[in-house]
């Protein structure tokens, strides 16, 4: 239970801290948000804000989206033919149009569709007790659609085709742009509760509790000048030398090291303990304790994983293999582990799932952020933007190949995790 718990908090904050990116930058580019949803399915609470956004909090607290017109695939079908109800104020003008059984409106007016246009003429059409009748609608309406969720209308001045260049481009970058600083954050959180920033330049070293190096005498602050005669200046030899000895043993390695402590230097050595099927010394790197350290360490371990992941990628490009991938069932695999670790674990989890979500999303794939921006920077070369068809037949068939990937990565992932 706590695995999956770990599993959705992370995924809810990784993902609403990406969404709400795109709707802090719609809204500076003048584009109407209509709705900012977290989770996903049916709606549980709604609330429609001064700003003309429909805040909603849906059932499956997996995540979430923003709606901004004319972005994608938002749209509000009103079938010909199809009852509606319309709420009139005193100018004549449209107010409310309810496509929903759910909500009725006592004092609206009862409509047959014949035609409509809420982007660029503002008005409606159709048969109003027999009678066919014009109606102008409010600039500002809002559209009840038919699972009962109310939002404004998308006019073409606040669509997202109407924005600048720029405008567009922030709105696109803005989610992943979100990731990395939430990744950032994230680090620099876990590095203050670590009590410092790991420190590989030097052998000085941190002693683990109850670690083979502690029985040995060895303590916090102590340098390790060589391990089995080779001499080691940083964390990084130090590490290397020791995983030559531990990396494929069969029995404990005993392990002799030369260690300075209070300016001496003595002889010792330290046989490894056993857990799980490795085995260790017990030694981590020395801290780095001071604020700004503290904080140089954040960006330091933001950028060690961001490499991390370029460099993963590197290598699903290069030499492709299905099985280098993972989904929502190995996210929710690694938040299981994560959760039985504690909540360091579960933290660096968190930084390193949203920096992946950036980097992932820019990449300049249709229906990610990344072809968006593609789109973006297409428009600014030609001073015009690509045709609404064209765009859209770009972003549906790389929504196929997403859906289809994402499929055989779901697969591939139950496949591992669970048999």
């Amino acid at each position: 239970m706590l695995g999956i718990i770990t599993f959705i908090v992370v995924f809810l904050i990784i993902v609403v801290v990406h969404e709400f990116g795109h709707f802090y930058f719609a809204k500076r580019a003048g584009i109407l948000v209509r709705e900012f949803s977290v989770g996903m399915g049916p709606k549980i609470f709604a609330h429609i804000g001064k700003d003309g956004t429909a805040y909603t909090v849906r059932i499956l607290p997996l995540g979430g989206y923003v709606r901004l017109a004319g972005w994608g695939d938002d749209e509000t079908e009103i079938k010909t033919g199809q009852p509606v109800s319309l709420t009139v104020n005193a100018d004549g003008l449209v107010t409310r149009i309810n496509l929903s059984e759910r909500q009725l409106d006592m004092d609206s007016i009862p409509m047959n569709v014949t035609s409509f246009d809420l982007e660029d003429q503002l008005e409606i059409k159709g048969l109003v007790l027999g009678q066919e009748k014009v109606y102008p609608v409010f600039h500002d309406a809002t559209i009840v659609e038919e699972d009962g969720t109310e939002v404004r209308i998308a006019p073409q001045d606040v669509q997202y085709q109407n924005a600048s260049v720029w405008g567009k481009f922030m709105t696109n970058f803005a989610g992943p742009m979100n990731n990395f600083i939430l990744g950032i954050a994230t680090f620099i959180l876990l590095i203050f509760m670590m009590g410092g920033s790991p420190d590989v330049s030097t052998n000085q070293v941190t002693v683990a509790e109850n670690g083979a190096l502690q029985a040995a005498g060895v303590q916090t602050g102590d340098r390790i000048r060589k391990v089995n005669d080779v001499a080691v200046s940083s964390y990084r030899e130090i590490q290397e030398e020791i995983s030559k000895q531990t990396q494929n043993a069969t029995s404990a390695p005993a392990i002799k090291l030369l260690v300075e402590q209070d300016g001496q230097e003595k002889e010792i050595t330290v046989t490894a303990k056993k857990e799980g099927k490795s085995f260790f010394v017990g030694v981590s790197p020395y801290l780095k304790t001071g604020i700004w350290d503290k904080i140089v360490g954040g960006f330091q371990m933001a950028g060690d994983r961001s490499l991390a992941i370029f460099n993963a990628l590197k290598n699903i490009i290069f030499h492709f293999d299905i099985r280098q991938l993972g989904g929502p069932v190995a996210i929710y695999s690694a938040s299981n582990q994560a959760a039985s670790q504690g909540i360091l674990t579960i933290i660096s989890l968190l930084g390193l799932l949203s920096i992946n979500l950036g980097i992932v999303n820019l990449l300049p794939i249709p229906a990610l952020d990344g072809g968006k921006i593609v789109f973006n920077l297409i428009e600014a070369i030609r001073r015009k933007p690509l045709s609404k068809e064209v765009e859209m037949y770009i972003t549906v068939a790389g929504a196929i190949f997403m859906i289809v990937l994402m499929i055989v990565v779901t697969w591939n992932d139950i496949m591992r995790v669970f048999f």
